[in-house]
């Protein structure tokens, strides 16, 4: 199938085959490419989506979300639920059965006190959890014996299922984490590089930013899987070079998120050796807007909470930046097919796209005309205009990456004809996504005026990632440098429509909560929303039982994968 009817549909996957494992690691090694190379294995202390998959492999949650955004029983026996008795009537506790028989990597007993130390550790005050979205408004988890789970909320909580669903959010063994609390977090090397799990993975060697080797997990609960012995998972270089490996040379098995022009990709695939598989999640790329004062003579502390940004605060500025994008043209020349204009945060599912806002026609003369009805005008004749005598000269910083570059040359350009001058720096995806609280290049510390990114939240009910908006998830010192309010947006109407959300039941009034949650982010300056972008990976001809998920980790169902017959 090619790339353009590929991408065709709204959701696509690839159909899993029959499978064809006699037994577990029988079909030798697999081997994975992942140009943004993984900086840790524990997603508590990352919110890069590399890291975050990487782990998936080792490390599992109670439940998960499958191709189609449907919640599925992993380490749970079934999905609690208000008519099974596992939601209380009230919606203010979920319990969770854990299926009978599964051990951890190391043959000891996956119980319920792993269940609730997880909480305890992402939940600590002191920790800088990258996920403490998915517990927001929890206030106890208790192990009620071995096989059961309460988690109880401040108040009728009608998505409970923030806590231990999804690859963002999986169970960490308390025996191998309890001396990692708080502040030591990060400081727990062995065992953040090289996590005891349940997944059908174990780690035998972890160099950060470069490779990871893992062999079969041999206490994996399916005696049958997962079929390969070993899996190597590289990490480095570019999406070029990714996607060749897999789809020209045969060198590698599995390429993620091969951020390429169309043409591109179609050159690849008439190699011969792989299939590129895609799908729209809810992935966005973006600009985010500082909303903080990321002044270099500022001390770490003050370039995280002196307000307001020099003049990224002026609506003025931030509605002129947009209305100077072609954002078409952007989409044409970096995904195609594989690429929609959108103008919002949360794109999908399609209940929650919100039809507030048109960004479909660039505006440079509407841009300029803004900006000069504000009195923010070129006073000296540069070509740079000023705001109270600041001039509008950003750095744009993002991940190296070919398209991205593209990306920033383009709106540098069109932003320079509206007066504002653009500093490019990129910087590699894997100290950028990263998460280390000693690098001054994360996209968490966002030492720069913009950045742009893309990430996604796993499911399909976006409370919890729209959670990453509000005022105390902004990353700091204090919180390790983790939290997902990157811009450090703060705006009491979001913060409390949040609240509302929070314990809402009414299907259709989540949805609109949800869009105007996203306008008011957009409308504020939290961020530039420029292309809803469909995921797009390839795997090798010869690795059978592939289901491309958007929903949530992409390796989600690694277990079953094994190599074809005759391959």
């Amino acid at each position: 199938m090619k790339l353009r009817a590929l991408l065709m549909g709204a959701i696509a996957s690839t159909a899993m085959a029959p499978m064809a494992m006699a037994e577990r690691g029988s079909d030798g090694n697999v081997s994975i490419i992942y140009w943004q190379a993984p900086s840790i294995m524990n997603p508590f202390l990352s919110g890069g989506t590399k890291d975050v998959e990487a782990a998936s492999l080792v490390i599992e949650p109670l439940a998960r979300y499958d191709e189609n955004g449907t919640m599925v029983p992993y380490l749970a026996s079934e999905i609690p639920t208000v008519e099974n008795g596992g939601v209380s009537e009230d919606l203010t506790t979920i319990t969770w059965k854990i299926s009978p028989g599964i051990t951890w990597s190391d043959g000891s007993a996956f119980t319920s006190a792993d269940v609730k130390f997880t909480a305890d550790y992402c939940m600590h005050p002191e920790g800088g959890c990258a996920q403490v979205t998915k517990f927001e408004g929890v206030t106890s988890v208790e192990a009620v014996d071995d096989l059961t789970v309460k988690v109880t909320f401040g108040g009728a909580t009608p998505f409970p299922y923030g806590p231990f669903v999804g690859g963002e959010s999986p169970i960490l063994q308390k025996a191998q984490f309890e001396q990692c609390m708080g502040a030591k977090a990060p400081e727990c090397t062995e065992a953040n590089f090289n996590p005891l799990g349940t997944g059908p993975f174990v780690v035998t060697e972890f160099k950060p930013n470069d490779v990871i080797t893992m062999k079969a997990n041999d206490n994996y609960r399916d005696p049958a899987k997962p079929a390969f012995a070993s899996l190597t998972f590289k990490g480095g270089g570019d999406a070029t070079s990714a996607g060749r490996a897999v789809m020209e040379t045969g060198e590698f098995d599995y390429a993620w998120n091969l951020q390429l022009a169309p043409d591109v990709i179609a050159k690849m695939e008439e190699g011969g050796k792989g299939t590129p598989v895609a799908g729209f999640g809810p992935l966005v790329e973006r600009i985010m807007l500082n909303n903080t004062n990321p002044d270099p003579s500022l001390s770490a502390e003050e370039r995280s909470v002196i307000r307001p940004h020099p003049f990224l605060s002026d609506p003025a500025v931030y509605k002129a930046m947009s209305m100077a994008i072609d954002r078409p043209l952007l989409v044409e020349v970096g995904y195609g097919k594989a690429g929609k204009v959108t103008c919002n945060w949360i794109p999908a599912p399609a209940a929650v796209n919100s039809t507030t806002f048109d960004c479909s026609t660039q505006d440079i003369a509407g841009a300029n005309k803004l900006l000069d009805d504000a009195g923010i005008v070129d006073t000296d004749g540069d070509g740079i205009r000023e705001k109270d005598g600041v001039p509008l000269s950003l750095v744009y910083q993002t991940s190296t990456n070919a398209v991205r570059q593209d990306f920033q040359a383009l709106i540098k350009q069109m932003w320079s004809e509206i007066g504002i001058q653009s500093e490019l720096r990129n910087i590699s995806g894997s100290v950028f996504f990263g998460g280390d609280p000693g690098s001054p290049d994360t996209f968490q510390k966002f030492y720069a005026d913009v950045e742009m990114y893309a990430n996604t939240f796993n499911g399909t009910d976006p409370q919890s990632y729209l959670a990453n908006g509000l005022c105390d998830k902004a990353p700091s010192p204090a919180s390790q440098w983790q939290g997902e309010n990157i811009s450090r947006f703060c705006n009491d109407e979001f913060d409390a429509l949040h609240a509302e959300l929070t314990t809402t039941a009414d299907i259709a009034k989540r949805a609109e909560i949800s869009k105007r949650l996203n306008d008011i982010i957009v409308e504020n300056g939290g961020m530039i929303p420029l292309v809803h972008r469909g995921r797009l990976s390839a795997h090798a001809n010869t690795l059978g039982g592939v289901v491309l998920n958007v929903w949530d980790s992409e390796l989600w169902n690694a277990a079953d994968w094994y190599r074809k017959e005759g391959s």
